[in-house]
Parts: structure tokens; C-alpha cells; sequence
């Protein structure tokens, strides 16, 4: 297991970066699979704009101005923390013994901080002064769907974060209540399915407002969303952040099938799960002490499977909502089945033991259906009609 990306350059390359100890492995994943869903989002909304399902919207801008006061501080801001943290890092070797005590501390490098923050500031100024008009004119844009992807994914980064903490905490109120503090700003600790939920109204809202048919823009979200799943499950399985299954004593079903991938210790696990390491000396020196389902391994094959079968028939569908309606479903089942051998909370009513992302995802199989006829209707009556 590798818990930052230090661990995995100094595995992999021979280098010791200290400061690469602020990049946890499962964050790195859920940016590249962020970056990646992006590029297919905008695809999508590209093909989707060109068959004049979505239109662009008209918008006044100001150009020709200099950088603002509140533009360069910002830049300053952001440089500062960055060379402050990340620098700081670099320079101090004991820094990150504990990663996430030196994030929220004020350990740091401040002549870093200053040096980078002056950079930025500088690079904000300059990039405005050469656009600078003598008199700043005001013009009337077209703001097309795919040119607003990263304001769709800067929202679907916080209201995902913020759902998927929620969710979380929800479904371990125990822990909650033990560390109240620590179980709010720990880096750990992420429900996908209070993301999803939570990202979906935001970027719902903001189609409504930016003048883009929410039911299209879902469409093309739908194959981006496997992708990014299944390539965050990587840093689930790379880091080893809890999300394994049960204990797995059955044999193997055939001899060729690596260990790792039938049953798994997940040692140097992200969370100090399990048993201490006797050849292992410092931080992350645990293992579970009996071998577990790998379920992340499993997902990431499930999804890159499934996300291959939503781009394959995207083009082939017609019929508006179909494709989120097939990626609700689809998610849906695989999630269901996943958490079969999967280890999580339960809540207990009426003689039975669901676990939150089981009940979540029968109503999202449940909604996918009805949303699925719903929308065939629709399109029949529409045929009809014509």
C-alpha cells in the first residue's frame, strides 16, 4: 500500500521527496479521476451543442481592465500557502511525520510562502496588463456549455465533498459523537453516494441558471461519472482507506488469479487498520490480520467496464434521460452487489441489516427505472404526435 505519493516514489523510483508526503495517494486519484472526467464531460457537451440539443448563452463582460486589487491578493493567497506549505515541506525532512497535523498547523516556510506568493501576484498583474485596454470596453459573449466544465467541476468537487462528508458522519454518528472535531476536518472518511447526491442538486441549480437543459447535461455527466469512479476506487485500493471487504477464507476459484486480487491484507493500509508489522518501523505499519475481499479492485474493474458500455451506446440513444437512467441503474446494481462482501455500518429495522449504500442504491435502481419508462413514454408520445 502506498498512503502518499512518498511512499510510492520511494518504492518505485529509489527517491525520498518528503514533500510528496502531502499528497495522499487517494486524493491524487480523485483529482486524475476529476481531470479525466472533465475531459469526457466536455466531449460530450461539445457533440451535444454541435446536434443543437444544447445552446449557448449569451453573457456581458468587461474587458480591458487591470488586475484588481482583490485579483492580486488572491494570487498572493493562494502562492503564499502553497510555498508556505508545500516548500515548507520539501525544506523541513520531519515535517510530515503526521501529514495531516502539519496541513492544519502553522508549520511552515514563511520566506517560501512570501517569495511564491509575490510570484503569483506578479503573474496575475502581468497577464492582466497585456490585455489592457485605455478605455475598458464592455462586450457581449457566447458562453457555451463546454466552456463552463470548470465551474461544473469546482462544483461538483465542493458539494460532493461537503455531501460525501455528511453522509459519512451520518452513517457513524459513534464517531461522531466521540470526536466531533476530528471526524469533521479529517481528510479521511468520504461516503461516494452523499456526493453524488449532493453534487447532483448543485449542478442541477446551476444548469437551470446558466440557461442549459438539465436532462441533456445528465446525459453526458453519466459516462464521466463511471470513469471518475472507477478511477477513484484506485486510490481506495492503492491507499487502503477501509473501503475492503470482508474476511475471505475460500480458496481461490483458479491458480492463475493472483492473491492480492482474491484475498488481501492491505498492508501499510492509509488508516492503521489491523495488526502491527514486525519488520516495520514509523508511521502506516499495519495489516489486517486476517486476508480481506479487495471490493476496490473489483469496482475499478466493474466501472471501467461499465463506463466502456455507456460510451459505446451514447451515440446510439435518442431518447433524452435514457443514459442517466441506464447509469442509475447500472451503478445502482453494482454498488448493491458490491456490498454484499463489503465491509460497512448497518442499520437495523423491520429484520433487516441494509447498510446505507444498500438502501441508496435500490432507490437509485428503482428511480432508474421509472425514470427509464418514463422517458420511453415521453419519446413515444412525442413520435406520436409529430
Amino acid at each position: 500500500m502506498y498512503p502518499n505519493l512518498y511512499y510510492a516514489f520511494k518504492d518505485l523510483f529509489g527517491v525520498e521527496w518528503t514533500g510528496l508526503k502531502l499528497i495522499n495517494s487517494f486524493g491524487f486519484f480523485v483529482a486524475v479521476s476529476f481531470i479525466t472526467a472533465a475531459a469526457v464531460l466536455a466531449a460530450e457537451l461539445r457533440r451535444k451543442s454541435k446536434e443543437g440539443l444544447l445552446t449557448y448563452k449569451e453573457e456581458k463582460i468587461v474587458v480591458g481592465q487591470p488586475a484588481s486589487a482583490v485579483e492580486i491578493f488572491i494570487n498572493f493567497l493562494l502562492g503564499f500557502l502553497m510555498g508556505f506549505k508545500l516548500i515548507g515541506a520539501f525544506l523541513d525532512r520531519d515535517a510530515l511525520v503526521d501529514t495531516q497535523t502539519y496541513i492544519l498547523s502553522t508549520q511552515g516556510s514563511w520566506t517560501a510562502g512570501i517569495v511564491v506568493g509575490l510570484l503569483f501576484a506578479f503573474l496575475k498583474w502581468q497577464e492582466k496588463n497585456k490585455v489592457k485596454l485605455a478605455k475598458p470596453e464592455e462586450r457581449t459573449i457566447r458562453i457555451w456549455p463546454q466552456d463552463r466544465v470548470g465551474d461544473m467541476v469546482i462544483y461538483a468537487f465542493v458539494f460532493g465533498f461537503l455531501g460525501a462528508k455528511i453522509f459519512h458522519n451520518l452513517e457513524n454518528l459513534d464517531d461522531l459523537i466521540k470526536d466531533p472535531v476530528g471526524s469533521l476536518i479529517s481528510f479521511s472518511g468520504l461516503t461516494f453516494y452523499g456526493g453524488l447526491i449532493c453534487a447532483t442538486i448543485a449542478i442541477w441549480h446551476y444548469c437551470k441558471r446558466n440557461n442549459m437543459k438539465p436532462i441533456h447535461v445528465a446525459d453526458c455527466f453519466a459516462p464521466a461519472m463511471m470513469l471518475a469512479y472507477a478511477i477513484g476506487r484506485i486510490g481506495c485500493q492503492v491507499a487502503g482507506d477501509g473501503d475492503w471487504g470482508i474476511v475471505n477464507t475460500h480458496p481461490k476459484p483458479f491458480a492463475a488469479l493472483p492473491d492480492w486480487a482474491w484475498a488481501y491484507t492491505y498492508p501499510h493500509n492509509v488508516i492503521g487498520e489491523g495488526v502491527r508489522m514486525f519488520d516495520c518501523v514509523g508511521q502506516y505499519c499495519n495489516e489486517l490480520p486476517q486476508a480481506v475481499f479487495p471490493t476496490p479492485l473489483y469496482e475499478i474493474i466493474a466501472c471501467l467496464i461499465l463506463f466502456a458500455f455507456l460510451w459505446a451506446i451514447r451515440k446510439r440513444v435518442k431518447t433524452p434521460g435514457v443514459i442517466a437512467a441506464i447509469y442509475l441503474i447500472l451503478n445502482g446494481v453494482e454498488r448493491f452487489l458490491i456490498e454484499l462482501i463489503r465491509v460497512n455500518t448497518k442499520y437495523h429495522f423491520l429484520g433487516i441489516n441494509p447498510t446505507q449504500a444498500e438502501l441508496i442504491s435500490a432507490f437509485l435502481v428503482i428511480t432508474g427505472v421509472v425514470l427509464l419508462i418514463i422517458f420511453k413514454r415521453q419519446h413515444q408520445r412525442r413520435a406520436v404526435v409529430s
